[in-house]
């Protein structure tokens, strides 16, 4: 009895076996047309969280009373970043700031388009003549206290502005640190 029942089994198995190549290599279809809305989920989407879209561009790191943390590079003092490089800027104080002190950023090429101050930890009014002699030679000029000016100096390079930055490290013990240092 048992072995007509598995006689029976292979017997039915057997017409399964016989199927052509191509029933088996059969592939279902989809039932409708895909709209655009519908097209879309299928595609590749690419996310860049987090993740520093040009490698040439400048980045504060983090700032201290002693100086900044420029793309891993230790500044001491104040510095005025560049598009490519980081020079040491000779100011002590917003006080110090002249028209001779913002020629550097006047005399690049490609002209930069903003140039973001940090005056320490708190924001100070420079003189008007200095912001005059900027406004005529096209190169706006973004007065904040130090913390903030970092932050906007990194936002306008990741948006792929040519902007530079002239800063004064806040007298106080605070850090900026990026998000990749605080994940480490």
């Amino acid at each position: 009895m048992v072995a007509a029942f598995v006689f029976r089994g292979l017997c039915r198995a057997r017409p399964a076996l016989r199927c052509p190549l191509a029933d088996l290599l059969w592939a279902p279809r989809r039932g409708h047309r895909l709209t655009p809305a519908d097209d879309e989920l299928y595609q590749r989407t690419r996310i860049a969280l987090l993740q520093r879209e040009s490698p040439h561009a400048t980045y504060i790191d983090s700032y201290s009373s002693r100086g900044f943390v420029v793309n891993g590079n230790r500044v001491l003092g104040p510095c005025a970043l560049l598009p490519l490089s980081v020079v040491q800027w000779n100011v002590g104080s917003h006080q110090d700031i002249t028209e001779e002190s913002f020629s550097l950023f006047w005399m690049l090429e490609p002209r930069i388009e903003i140039v973001v101050v940090g005056t320490g930890d708190r924001t100070e009014r420079l003189p008007p003549q200095v912001l005059r002699a900027m406004r005529q030679r096209g190169i706006a000029v973004e007065v904040q206290d130090t913390p903030n000016a970092c932050a906007t100096f990194n936002f306008l390079c990741h948006e792929g502005r040519v902007t530079g930055a002239a800063l004064i490290p806040p007298p106080g013990g605070t850090v900026l640190t990026s998000p990749v240092q605080a994940a480490a």
